[in-house]
């Protein structure tokens, strides 16, 4: 019994020595962890499936083509659009699942979360907030989407040209409203145009009678709605049921379903990135054909834009493959810095030294439940 038993703890005592390997990750095969801060519940949940959407299509797309040695894997952080809930769902992004790629949305919720993602060097790309107090919050802090400035830039000369001169400001309570009346009180004059009246609402308002009756005295030629998520089309719809007929416009955050179905908002005019779905490029081409296959509808800008930020990511990662290098927050930025431009959704994706992406601005218009571009 002796010689077995001495047999079996020199065995015993080699497999100890040895390393332990996991057998799934032993040739790194663990997936990237593409973190996400969306609001996936309360009145915004609307946006997160949005977000959450173009993601998923980018990361199908990157396992189809082989395009990265390991796959990639949403983990996901409900913010509810709060940026108390987007810094503890950053922090287990950072601290407990190590994602050094994480997508964000909204203002408020990206301003709270870009300190955190700084201190860890974590690289955070937003497609869905439009303030532009975010370009240059971190240089971890990417925008694959164009600010508000960008968009009010192509705006505000074609109101103009419409002869929509004198315009009526209802804005939300938060950083993105702050930042559109900012935006309009400076911009507005150097076009010959005029900030008639300003109507500051909270992110819980649901009726909207008396600031309809202020907005009759204003008498303007036009409203600028400056909200998000299902308050936009309360909004909307508190306003015409009080009488306000005049043209009712806004930004990007209009493009979503629960504003474009309803009959109040035909008609309704909006800045967008430009997306060809029909003529563009080969990429472009695929993700809308593959969305609609998906989905059963036509992709929006924010499909769009989570999408392009997830195939950055990608497209990022394997230039590091390519070189044997780690993937980190630090080598992901320095690989953007040195390449600059990627094939994206919608045409070439230009970046700047803040991590902000150029992009071209349509003017659409609601006609029948359908987003129409019309400039």
């Amino acid at each position: 019994m002796t010689g077995p038993l001495i047999a079996r703890r020199a065995l015993l005592g080699t497999a100890l020595a040895a390393p332990f390997i996991r057998p799934s990750f032993a040739q790194g095969s663990d997936p990237y962890v593409i973190g996400t801060l969306f609001p996936m519940s309360g009145p915004n949940g609307e946006y997160g499936k949005l977000f959450t959407d173009g993601a998923a299509l980018a990361i199908e797309h990157a396992r189809a083509d082989g395009t990265l040695r390991r796959p990639m894997r949403i983990q996901a952080e409900d913010t509810q659009a709060l940026p108390q809930q987007g810094v503890i769902g950053m922090n287990k992004l950072v601290n407990v699942d190590r994602a050094h790629f994480v997508l964000v949305g909204f203002t408020s919720v990206s301003k709270a979360v870009a300190p955190v993602g700084d201190r860890a060097k974590t690289v955070m790309v937003n497609g869905g907030a439009v303030g532009p107090d975010l370009a240059g919050l971190s240089p971890y802090f990417w925008n694959v989407i164009p600010l508000a400035h960008l968009e009010t830039q192509a705006f505000l000369p074609f109101l103009m040209r419409r002869n929509l001169k004198r315009i009526a400001l209802v804005y939300v309570d938060d950083p993105l409203g702050d930042a559109i009346l900012g935006l309009l009180r400076t911009e507005l004059p150097k076009v010959g145009g005029e900030l008639t009246g300003t109507f500051s609402i909270p992110r819980t308002a649901q009726q909207f009678g008396p600031v309809a009756a202020r907005i009759r005295q204003a008498r303007p030629d036009a409203v600028y709605v400056a909200s998000f998520g299902a308050q936009q089309a309360q909004i909307i719809k508190g306003l015409r049921d009080n009488g306000i007929s005049q043209p009712l416009v806004g930004y990007s955050a209009l493009s979503i379903a629960s504003v474009t179905s309803i009959p109040e908002a035909e008609g309704v005019i909006f800045t967008s990135q430009k997306f060809d779905y029909t003529g563009g490029s080969e990429i472009t081409r695929r993700f809308a054909a593959d969305f609609k296959a998906r989905h059963n509808a036509e992709p929006g800008t924010y499909n769009a834009n989570y999408y392009n930020a997830t195939r950055l990511f990608a497209l990022l990662a394997r230039e590091l493959e390519r070189e044997n290098a780690a993937v980190n927050g630090d080598s992901l930025r320095a690989t953007l810095l040195r390449v600059r431009e990627f094939d994206l959704v919608g045409g070439k994706g230009t970046f700047d030294d803040q991590g902000n992406m150029s992009a071209e601005i349509q003017v659409n218009e609601i006609r029948g439940g359908r987003v129409v571009p019309i400039a």
